[in-house]
């Protein structure tokens, strides 16, 4: 990234930093979107901002980001982490059941939208292909723009954050047929032709062997996938379980998510798209969890570095030069997109109001417009100073996207999320309401999961061990790679939404440290810990634990159980005996603890389970 400020090859990215440390926390503080701080800083910060004034105010080129390609090459990995996310988030399993939406309410969104637009633009004077790439390039939405608003919001568990994840997911993957659909219309249009353009069939047959590379791509990072995944993240695992650090498990990550875009991008297709497969692999896996961890920090950062290079794509002298046109256009296609919207979302039987929030939030244009409209000019297929002038105005609509969820927020306030218009299974939360969460599944781990799945209690269950993880993944149970004490792994396990946490770790720090994670997320869940001993017990009571089971008192009293049945005894009198004495050792673990409160709340805790 060389500058013409002085401040060497890395001042852009001293710049964009400086910008991410100081502007987005006062957009932060200000309770204003921190999507609408990096684009304000883009704007700023680039070319058409102080980058203007450097000339005269030569100290400025010091805060000024002179090379936007540069930052636009690294805004594409912030895209495809995203869809890598989005990928895990997913799974097949979970794509099935949105099939209803994603390839019925989204391909249908991306129809309409394509042929509403490209009529307008006809009507304005625009030759049929022109029409159609313009049209086919507006019909996308923002994914990398939407998905952040909706989620500090806190709209994406509800309907229509479900309803607009689908339609988004939809338009991802129809990218790549609409970058191929262009190629076509440039090979079919004959060199010389009229604006109206004149199509040779002849190209037709040379042009569809552009689809041979992408399905082959498609094909081959399924297969590897299929085959590479799962035994790389088991040996970093392995790795890691011996000492050597989590930055192996970020690197692997990292690896998979650049390597499938590449992957994707040398087949003829988007970044992106291969990001998703590669995420949609590794969610049928036991390792999803720790991947999203790893990836979380990068692809924020790098979404920060998109959202600035969109504000740096701004040209604030061109809008100056004619604001009625780029503004006009942007409403028009904004509200013409979002009516489209409205409508195709009714007719798929969804909610007034979440038909609503859906269209305004997913009416403006998407990043994936400059992609295609970009494609179109190369090609020589589209309008270049029209198209530059509608560029211009998809640049202004997806900065109003926070506005216009905003908006949709005050218009749709009493939409409830509780009652989806969607599968169940289209829910995009990562565990199952009212499920037991599990830490360490050992012996003891998988016994109690055993007994809990007998009396119709749905687990998941997460272990630090890639080999017990296998094991119990073979068994068939839900059981994920990840390690427990970290309160980001607990909340992608679902400790929001648990009814209990039970803790069966033999390693008693380990145990200490999950139960001071699980309380400080969720102080009110039942949980049930292994304890070494009677200390151990006094311990984790003073910790906040409902229930603590030392081994060496349970063993014990399983010992005078089994020899009073032996010697005859009635089992109600062993069972009552047995009963009492243990009530008598929790009453002493908890009088030993330094809270006198803790016995009083896990008594009150304790009864929540039997509900």
């Amino acid at each position: 990234m060389t500058i013409h400020g002085g401040g060497g090859e890395y001042q852009d990215l001293v710049v964009f930093l400086a910008a991410a440390g100081v502007i987005v926390p006062l957009f932060n503080r200000l309770r204003i979107s921190p999507v609408l701080g990096f684009l304000a800083a883009g704007v700023l910060l680039g070319p058409h901002g102080f980058g203007r004034m450097a000339e005269t105010v030569p100290w400025l080129a010091w805060l000024t980001i002179s090379d936007a390609e540069q930052i636009r090459s690294l805004s594409e990995l912030g895209v495809a982490f995203l869809m890598f996310m989005i990928g895990l988030e997913l799974s097949w399993s979970r794509l099935k059941a949105m099939r209803r939406l994603v390839f019925g309410l989204g391909l249908t969104q991306v129809a309409v939208c394509t042929v509403g637009l490209g009529a307008v633009f006809m009507l304005m004077g625009q030759p049929l292909v022109s029409a159609a790439v313009l049209g086919m390039g507006l019909a996308l939405s923002s994914t990398a723009v939407v998905m952040p608003v909706m989620a500090e919001r806190g709209r994406i568990s509800t309907t229509s954050g479900r309803s607009t994840f689908a339609i988004l997911l939809a338009q991802d993957l129809s990218v790549a047929p609409i970058l191929i659909t262009v190629t076509f219309l440039a090979a079919m249009v004959k060199d010389g032709a009229t604006p109206a353009g004149e199509f040779d069939p002849t190209v037709l047959g040379p042009a569809l062997f552009t689809l041979i590379p992408a399905a082959v791509g498609v094909a081959l990072l399924f297969l590897l996938g299929r085959l590479v995944l799962r035994p790389l993240f088991r040996s970093v695992a392995k790795a890691k379980a011996r000492g050597q650090g989590q930055e192996m498990f970020v690197a692997a990550s990292l690896l998979v998510v650049v390597g499938s875009g590449l992957a994707a991008q040398a087949a003829g297709l988007s970044m992106s798209l291969g990001a998703l497969i590669a995420g949609l692999l590794l969610a049928e896996t036991e390792f999803r969890r720790e991947v999203e961890l790893s990836i979380e920090p990068f692809k924020g950062l790098l979404l920060g570095v998109f959202f600035v290079g969109v504000g740096i794509g701004l040209d604030v002298d061109a809008v100056v030069a004619d604001p009625g046109v780029v503004f006009g256009l942007a409403a028009m296609m904004t509200l013409l997109k979002a009516g489209l919207i409205y409508a195709a979302a009714r007719a798929w039987k969804l909610g007034n109001r979440v038909a609503i929030e859906t269209a305004l939030i997913l009416g403006p244009a998407g990043e994936f417009a400059f992609v295609i409209l970009g494609a179109g000019l190369v090609e020589g297929i589209a309008s270049p100073d029209f198209t530059r002038q509608v560029m211009l105005a998809a640049t202004i609509s997806i900065f109003s996207i926070p506005l216009m969820a905003l908006i949709a927020s005050r218009l749709v306030k009493q939409v409830e999320a509780g009652r989806p218009d969607l599968p169940d299974e289209a829910t995009s939360p990562t565990a199952e309401d009212g499920q037991v969460l599990i830490v360490g599944f050992g012996r003891v781990g998988r016994l109690v999961g055993e007994i809990l799945l007998t009396h119709d209690q749905r687990f998941l269950a997460v272990d630090a061990d890639p080999s017990t993880v296998a094991k119990g993944r073979a068994e068939g149970s839900n059981v994920f790679y990840g390690d427990a004490a970290r309160e980001e792994m607990l909340g992608l396990c679902g400790i929001a939404s648990a009814r209990a946490v039970v803790v069966t770790m033999d390693a008693p720090a380990k145990v200490d440290e999950v139960v001071k994670a699980v309380r400080a997320v969720r102080p009110d869940v039942v949980l049930i810990a292994r304890a070494r001993d009677d200390k151990h017990a006094a311990r984790l009571y003073s910790l906040g634990v409902t229930d603590a089971v030392p081994e060496t008192t349970e063993a014990s009293l399983q010992l005078a159980e089994n020899t009073l049945v032996d010697l005859g005894v009635p089992m109600g009198l062993v069972l009552a005996s047995i009963h009492e004495r243990r009530d008598r050792f929790r009453k002493v673990f908890q009088e030993a603890m330094p809270d006198g409160e803790a016995p009083r709340r896990a008594r009150a805790l304790r009864s929540t389970l039997r509900r």
